[in-house]
């Protein structure tokens, strides 16, 4: 396969890079970063990118959003996504891109090469492989979070103004109170749900997802 890799740590990009190309692929992108990366793959057309999902300036989800853009601009292009730790927001939106030939897996894989290496030929080939360990954890949640239920119904009120789009601003002329309520009633539905303030994890798109999925 012609290979787009995308990893800010040099020392793994190097040596996952010389595995693959001990393995019979070509790496014709090696990016430190999701610009460099976005800035060469569509000249280099590879048949598939890996990336890490946090990447320089803010190592959030710079390579996540690189990687839905290589999508959405080639639709055909196998994407495999890296990452540390499980990444809840990375699954919801990696899944809510849809599609064909994705996969999400943990660094820690790469160390069984051989496994490795299967899942980007699976992923080439046409499948979607989520790894399970996240695909656990995304289940886990789900299941605390069925919170939703016991919501007021005034905070539910909130909830479903936040799932139509609505800023802070709208949602307290909607309901005709201050902005001030709206954030305190938006604070105690993130606690109801079980989502505590974390970089990884955007609380507002998961709890209008559980009110969807109610």
């Amino acid at each position: 396969m012609r290979i787009a890799l995308a990893e800010d740590e040099a020392l793994f990009r190097q040596g996952l890079g010389s595995l693959l190309r001990a393995s019979g692929h070509e790496i014709v992108v090696s990016a430190a970063d999701a610009e460099q990366l976005l800035a060469e793959v569509v000249d280099a057309r590879p048949d598939l990118v890996i990336t890490d999902i946090r990447m320089p300036p803010t190592h959030t989800s710079e390579g996540l959003t690189a990687a839905i853009r290589i999508r959405r601009l080639m639709p055909d292009v196998a994407v495999v996504l890296l990452s540390h730790h499980v990444d809840a927001q990375g699954t919801v939106e990696l899944l809510t891109a849809g599609g064909h030939r994705i996969g999400y897996l943990l660094k820690q894989r790469v160390l069984d090469f051989e496994m490795f290496a299967g899942v980007l030929e699976r992923v080439q080939a046409g499948e979607s492989v989520i790894d399970p360990e996240v695909v656990a954890s995304a289940l886990t949640a789900r299941r605390e979070r069925r919170a939703v239920d016991s919501l007021t119904p005034r905070r539910l009120d909130v909830l479903t103004l936040m799932a139509q789009g609505y800023s802070n601003a709208r949602i307290a002329r909607e309901l005709v109170v201050t902005e001030a309520a709206v954030a305190r009633n938006i604070a105690l539905i993130f606690e109801t749900l079980g989502l505590p303030q974390d970089p990884d994890i955007h609380r507002r798109v998961l709890a209008v997802i559980e009110y969807l999925n109610r």
